[in-house]
């Protein structure tokens, strides 16, 4: 349980460093540069999506849905709590200060990335046959293909 705790941990460190980098891109290298600081956005949101999918496609193929997904889930909601509030002072701005309308757009942002992320790097491992599902199945099917057919007498 340790070490579960210790991997969500580090992915939600690796989750918000992508923010603080694009945060301190944003602000130092395009300062007042709106269309700039969208692209450093979109393009941070595409690494998040890009981590994500790595991360699922990765632990996909040798544990459980189940047990994955409430892995990165955890992972995500604590990584997402610390850009919209904690990651906005970083950078010497209010979390709040642009109204409600920007504080939950970039909740649902957020989400949105995450969400893909993980569902292309899930749906490229079962497509591929290598999730752990199929594996199952896999195994199954050579082990009763392995045994031979019992005669029955009558």
């Amino acid at each position: 349980m340790r070490d579960r705790w210790r991997v969500i941990g580090a992915l939600a460190a690796a989750l918000f460093a992508v923010n603080v980098v694009a945060r301190l891109v944003s602000k130092f290298a395009f300062a007042g540069d709106d269309t700039a600081a969208d692209r450093v956005s979109l393009v941070m949101f595409l690494v998040i999506g890009l981590i994500l999918a790595g991360v699922a496609f990765r632990r996909g193929a040798t544990r459980p849905l189940a047990e994955w997904s409430t892995d990165l889930a955890a992972a995500v909601a604590v990584a997402l709590a610390l850009t919209v509030l904690v990651g906005p002072l970083l950078v010497g701005d209010n979390p709040f200060g642009g109204g409600a309308g920007l504080f939950f757009a970039q909740i649902w942002l957020y989400l949105a990335a995450a969400l893909a992320g993980v569902a292309i790097g899930y749906l490229l491992l079962t497509a591929l046959g290598r999730d752990y599902r199929s594996q199952q199945l896999k195994r199954y099917a050579e082990i009763k293909a392995a045994k031979p057919r019992r005669v029955v007498r009558r």
